[in-house]
């Protein structure tokens, strides 16, 4: 399945629309349960008055835990709600681990090599 090309150069926790009816959300670390009431009312807002086919989560950074998959699976919820599929970018793979143990992995997408670009990255030094 291909996916429309999001509106890049978003700030953390902003939501925006591109004309290829894609909304973003830019998910930044750490997550605590507390932030995770928000995220899903801006993401509701968003996903209303945008109307997009697909909702980007830019989860780069995120850890691998499950306030994590929580926060994920409210969006795949809120997503779902609207007839919207969902996209995981940035995901390392800890992450994709994680979503799929969980049983999320059919909700909740990842971009092709997201995994093992993050995997890639581990190995280099600074």
């Amino acid at each position: 399945m291909s996916y429309p090309r999001p509106a890049d150069g978003r700030g953390a926790g902003q939501v925006a629309a591109s004309r290829a009816r894609t909304a973003t959300v830019a998910i930044r670390g750490p997550l605590r349960r507390g932030d995770l009431a928000d995220l899903f009312e801006r993401t509701c807002e968003t996903l209303a008055r945008t109307s997009p086919e697909l909702l980007i989560c830019d989860v780069r950074g995120v850890a691998a835990d499950a306030v994590a998959v929580d926060a994920l699976g409210r969006l795949a919820l809120a997503a779902r709600r609207q007839g919207c599929e969902v996209l995981l970018r940035g995901a390392g793979a800890e992450l994709c681990e994680l979503v799929l143990f969980m049983g999320l992995a059919d909700l909740l997408h990842t971009s092709p090599g997201a995994a093992s670009e993050d995997a890639a990255g581990r190995g280099r030094r600074p």
